[in-house]
């Protein structure tokens, strides 16, 4: 009896330490597929923040372009306006002219009694052909003056409209422009923020961050390849390595699920690297360094790493295989052969882009 009751205690303790060694091994895969530092989630809200900007942005100064074609078209509009008062000018001019003739030589009198009798003088008949053509000429320049007066309302009454309404809407957008950068600003001190408590050596307040801003990426892959500014590089952990801003906060984060599950840091060889640092490689070690001005490295977008991850199959090697690409690191195909180079990885933002 007491046997039975020794191997059953045995057999509970068992389970209960098994159980127990499932819960630590759950926890632990849990923690390891979480990004550690929540960087890759403050990076990609920074990054939605910057499009929501950029477009409201963009918006405002198509806004802003359509406000400048509504002001010319309306210009255009009175220059057609003033071009009409213009003519009816020139047609009073004439006007005025038989205005005076028939002033010098009335039709009246003594003037109208020989037209009626056929017996009228051709000054006489210059006259009443004047005065003929004076009354429908009036007539029309009354008319056209009316149709004038109209559309100068018309226009004056929409131009106040279009005023009003472009500069309500420029200050409603512009206000949004305002709250989204603000809003942007704050993702990225939190960001920059972060960085700084995992041991990047960086100023949060002062240039030195700017080179860790996931939005100025595309600044940094604007230079030439390796020719980058160290102000648009972000340090990494391990001293003395950087990398492109979007790459340097991936490689933050895998570096501390790395580290979480070694209980060490990844080891870097060599991450951003200049075009001098290139040709020295390429000429050291030819075969086994791509052609100055045409490696990853002057991209800041590779490091490459030791610690284990260098040699094939091995651990550490194949944890990364495993994870790497929930960062946007990957192991490229031809570093597996041609030539091999098991120590050689490189961020690819479109793979981060999908997770």
């Amino acid at each position: 009896m007491i046997a039975v009751v020794m191997v059953m205690a045995s057999l509970t303790a068992t389970s209960s330490a098994q159980a127990e060694a499932a819960g630590r091994a759950g926890r632990t895969e849990r923690v390891e597929n979480k990004d550690p530092a929540d960087l890759t989630a403050l990076r990609k809200e920074a990054e939605k923040s910057a499009k929501e900007l950029e477009d409201a942005t963009k918006a405002l100064e198509k806004r802003r372009a359509d406000i400048a074609a509504a002001e010319k078209d309306l210009k255009a509009k009175l220059d057609t306006l003033q071009e009409a008062d213009r003519n009816l000018a020139r047609i009073r001019q004439p006007v005025a002219q038989m205005a005076e003739s028939l002033y010098q030589q009335p039709v009246g009198g003594d003037g109208v009694m020989p037209f009626l009798s056929g017996d009228a003088s051709p000054d006489t008949l210059r006259a009443m052909t004047y005065a003929t053509y004076m009354v429908e000429i009036k007539q029309q320049t009354v008319e056209k003056t009316a149709v004038l007066a109209r559309e100068a309302q018309r226009l004056a009454a929409e131009a106040q409209e279009i005023r009003a309404n472009n500069l309500l809407a420029e200050a409603q957008m512009a206000a949004e422009v305002d709250t989204l950068r603000q809003r942007s600003d704050k993702i990225v001190k939190s960001l920059t923020g972060a960085l700084v408590k995992l041991g990047i050596k960086i100023d949060k307040v002062g240039r030195a961050a700017l080179g860790c801003n996931p939005l100025r990426a595309a600044t940094a892959n604007s230079f030439p390849n390796g020719l980058i500014p160290k102000a648009m590089l972000c340090p990494l952990q391990q001293k003395g390595h950087s990398l492109r801003a979007d790459a340097a906060i991936a490689f933050v984060s895998l570096n501390e699920a790395y580290r979480r599950r070694f209980g060490r840091q990844m080891c870097v060889t060599d991450a951003y690297r200049s075009l001098a640092a290139q040709q020295s490689v390429y000429y050291r070690r030819p075969g086994f360094a791509a052609v100055p001005g045409r490696s990853n490295h002057g991209l800041g977008l590779a490091v490459d790493l030791c610690g284990g991850v260098e040699r094939f199959k091995s651990v550490e090697f194949v944890w990364m295989e495993q994870n790497s690409k929930k960062y946007g690191w990957f192991h490229p195909a031809w570093a597996y052969s041609s030539p091999f180079e098991p120590w050689h990885w490189e961020y690819d933002p479109k793979i981060d882009s999908l997770l």
